[in-house]
């Protein structure tokens, strides 16, 4: 047995505070298997959220599987001698480890990443030329369809709209880069010369989220904010889940074309 370890018995029964102290000493796997287990949960949820959310060729058995390497490693990382939950610090590795995994798979279909490329350039362009956010009739007109097929294309796009929010990031906890996805959630897992920089693009958020039209301001609080699905949402607002999922892609088209903005500002 390793010096200082602990008993099974012990682990078992061990407060989550003894359980931190005995691992940073030791890294006793037993330990570790402990605090797994215990915050499974975590990756139960966020996997629960996103998968609604994605494609049904994306497996949930997979989402699982790249959550708990998030929740990993972010037991290797945490340090809890700060004042800061395991789980909010948690939470931000699980997920950003699922974008990453599936990042690396590629499994938006290339039909799809390029309607949504196409849909973001021109509703930017359409907002430059116009100086204000274009009506959905508008942005029909210039893609050349009814609006009926705009709004079937928001639906299609709505999971690779939040994707590509995601790529926008600010340095977090550990000199990491922490996606802004989190900002949306009121992360603040950051060091103090890290503040500055997530309180001015936290504000960006925050501006841009309060000119988006009621509903989907409504949709985007409850699904970053009160972690509900699309078809929950639905049910509170009384909309099909087809319309929430339509709607939501609508907000984050308009919040990644704010962030593009501020993006080129800063650079």
């Amino acid at each position: 047995m390793k010096k200082n370890s602990m008993t099974k018995a012990e682990i078992l029964s061990a407060t989550e505070e003894t359980l931190w102290q005995n691992y940073s000493k030791t890294k006793d796997p037993a330990i570790r298997d402990e605090i797994v287990r215990r915050y499974a949960f975590l990756v139960k949820s966020v996997v629960g959220k996103m998968a609604a959310g994605l494609s049904k060729n994306v497996e949930f058995d997979d989402l699982l599987s790249y959550g708990t390497m998030g929740l990993l490693d972010a037991i290797e990382k945490f340090d809890p001698k700060r004042k800061l939950k395991f789980s909010t610090y948690a939470m931000t590795r699980i997920r950003g480890h699922i974008f990453d995994e599936l990042r690396n798979i590629d499994w938006i279909p290339r039909s799809v990443r390029q309607k949504y490329k196409n849909i973001e350039l021109v509703y930017s362009e359409l907002q430059n030329k116009l100086n204000k956010q274009p009506e959905d009739e508008e942005m029909a007109k210039e893609l050349g369809v009814s609006v009926e097929e705009y709004h079937k294309m928001l639906v299609e796009i709505s999971s690779t709209a939040v994707f590509s929010l995601n790529d926008f990031k600010f340095i977090g906890d550990d000199d990491d880069e922490v996606p802004v996805i989190d900002t949306v959630e009121g992360h603040k897992n950051l060091k103090p010369d890290q503040i500055s920089q997530r309180d001015e693009l936290k504000k960006v958020i925050t501006e841009a989220i309060e000119e988006l039209p009621e509903k989907e301001k409504q949709i985007v609080v409850l699904y970053y904010y009160e972690e509900l699905t699309l078809k929950e949402i639905g049910e509170i607002l009384e909309l099909t889940e087809s319309r929430v999922s339509q709607l939501h892609g609508k907000a984050m088209l308009r919040l990644r074309a704010r962030l593009l903005k501020f993006r080129d500002y800063v650079e």
